[in-house]
């Protein structure tokens, strides 16, 4: 008995068996999706800069932001991209992921700068890509005549960064699935979204500053800041590459790609009705949050009243920015610690400096007179609540039922944007604050869909083949989040044609043009949005009564049951 005990005592631990070890690579994962995320919406705060100084008008930008999907959607690269990552592993995909985003967000970069410019690529792209048959006919081409030719190429940079941005997705999710398997799967891919969501704030605060650094307006030097951080995240996936190996090795265990890949696996997935259901969840849900994204901070300056600050003042200043950027970072901080202090004093001092520095942070927002420093707002709630949710699903359950309450604040804040937000035009302190409010409940809806609907996929399919499904789900949301940019950016200019009727006579400026446009009609078609998913999401509760999916149950099970549920995965 002393000789089984002393074994024990010396058999080596897995890394995955250690909390630090599985957070660290948790850590690098999210910190890698932070900057992606941070180019994915570098521009959409300076969409009014674009159109002053690009000549982009919304159909343009909506039609270069919709391009970031167009080869995962019409190409099937997403679905090559999960046969991949089925076949070669999670180290390998993390890697070409990562040089993929570089190398289009590189093109990206270029494309907006004064070089291309008269460039022999700007006369090429304007007189070329304007009729791409087949694409043109069945009304899916990523280019039209009359798009600037800065415009299209940065639409080709966007698109090769597209199919790396999301290939880094799926491959995360495999990773997070892979390091929390049979632990807190839905606190991890929680946690990673929240993180990785600060992304969004940070592109919010600082693309704007970076792009009128030092008084001179240059759409380019944002691009450049994003640049700089896919660098970083390459990095990131290079660290996670000899982590995950170490992982392999102490578990004897030879990478994913081991397991065959067979088209007839996704016969699989595809006959399952709860993936179905879970994947238009998906599209839904991220068509009416991805794209808004794109235009919030526009919408903003078009619903509320903005009072220039003087350049002298130190609301103006750099300085400034980044101190609330600071606070920003202890809001995050704090909200997200209080959710692991072991002591109930702690967790409360975490959680009331959390909410002072929320409000100092909407404070400085209001006095800086910035659209996107108030939108930046928008994953701060989602960071302190995210970790709950999922640790919530994680041992009571009850994921389903969280996707419906997310549908339903959805709805409320798109309806309130639409129709409430405009009330208070002329009311500068009134408007800042529905705006704020909104924006933060947003969020939160927002933060359901990591913490439930993610950690819902290993209960539907086997494991060997779950690259392929996150590889299906993200490809079925990409076709909204290729469809949905356009759409809004059509019919934002088709519901204002009183802009381009001015912009032609000469009576109003791009400047004035940028900041006029009436949002009613893209918003309330959002919001519909909303209801599909709450329809779907019912639906989805009373399939997983019926077929016992086991969406409303936990993920945590006492080792007996990890273990059978390594050996075999609910089918269905």
């Amino acid at each position: 008995m002393e000789q089984v005990q002393t074994s024990q005592k010396t058999a080596p631990v897995a890394l995955n068996e250690h909390a630090w070890a599985r957070w660290t690579a948790l850590g690098l994962l999210a910190l890698a999706m932070f900057c992606s995320y941070i180019f994915m919406d570098i521009l959409s705060p300076i969409k009014d800069l674009l159109q002053s100084t690009r000549g982009w008008d919304s159909t343009a930008f909506g039609t270069m932001q919709g391009s970031e999907t167009f080869l995962n959607v019409f190409i099937f690269f997403l679905i090559f991209a999960g046969i991949i990552l089925d076949k070669m592993g999670v180290r390998f995909t993390a890697l070409l992921s990562g040089a993929v985003m570089l190398v289009g967000a590189v093109i990206n970069w270029y494309a907006l700068t004064d070089a291309f410019l008269g460039s022999s690529l700007d006369v090429w792209f304007t007189e070329h890509l304007n009729y791409i048959p087949g694409f043109h006919e069945l009304g899916i081409s990523p280019f039209y005549e009359g798009m600037p030719a800065s415009a299209k190429f940065s639409a080709v940079g966007f698109m090769i960064f597209g199919c790396g941005v999301e290939m880094a997705g799926i491959t995360v999710s495999r990773g997070i699935v892979k390091w929390f398997k049979g632990r807190e799967m839905a606190l991890a891919m929680g946690s990673e979204m929240a993180l990785a969501r600060l992304g969004v704030a940070t592109c919010m605060i600082f693309s704007p500053m970076f792009a009128e650094l030092g008084g001179e307006i240059s759409v380019s030097r944002s691009v450049a800041f994003g640049v700089v951080l896919l660098m970083i995240a390459l990095i990131m996936f290079i660290v996670y590459f000899f982590m995950d190996r170490k992982l392999d090795m102490q578990t004897h265990a030879a990478e994913e790609k081991d397991d065959p890949f067979r088209i007839s696996d996704l016969g699989k997935i595809l006959g399952s009705m709860g993936f179905w259901l879970v994947a238009l969840l998906c599209v839904l849900y991220y068509s009416a949050i991805f794209p808004f994204q794109k235009y919030a901070v526009n919408m903003l300056q078009c619903n509320l009243d903005f009072t220039a600050v003087a350049e002298d003042s130190i609301w103006a200043s750099d300085t400034v920015t980044v101190w609330q950027y600071i606070i920003m970072i202890v809001v995050a901080g704090c909200s997200f610690a209080s959710n692991f202090a072991s002591r109930k004093s702690l967790r409360l001092t975490c959680m009331v400096v959390a909410v002072i520095a929320l409000v100092a942070y909407c404070w400085m927002g209001y006095m800086r007179q910035s659209a996107s420093a108030i939108f930046a707002v928008f994953p701060l709630l989602a960071v302190g609540i995210t970790p709950i949710l999922g640790k919530y699903v994680d041992y009571k359950g009850k994921a389903a039922s969280m996707l419906v309450l997310g549908a339903l604040l959805l709805i409320a804040c798109h309806l309130t944007f639409a129709f409430i937000l405009p009330m208070f035009k002329g009311s500068p302190v009134g408007g800042v604050v529905v705006a704020y409010l909104t924006i933060l409940v947003l969020g939160a809806s927002f933060s359901l869909v990591p913490a439930s609907l993610w950690p819902s996929v290993p209960k539907l399919v086997d494991a060997k083949i779950i690259g392929s499904a996150y590889a299906l789900i993200f490809w079925i949301q990409n076709i909204g989040l290729w469809l949905f940019p356009m759409l809004i950016g059509k019919v934002l200019d088709s519901s204002n044609p009183q802009i381009a009727e001015a912009l032609e006579n000469g009576t109003m400026t791009e400047e004035v043009a940028s900041v006029s446009y009436n949002y009613t009609a893209p918003l309330v078609m959002l919001a519909c949005l909303g209801v599909a998913a709450l329809v779907l999401g019912l639906v989805l509760k009373v399939v997983d009564r019926k077929k016992g999916l086991g969406l409303e149950e936990p993920n945590v099970k006492d080792s007996v049951e990890v273990e059978e549920s390594e050996v075999e995965a609910v089918e269905l």
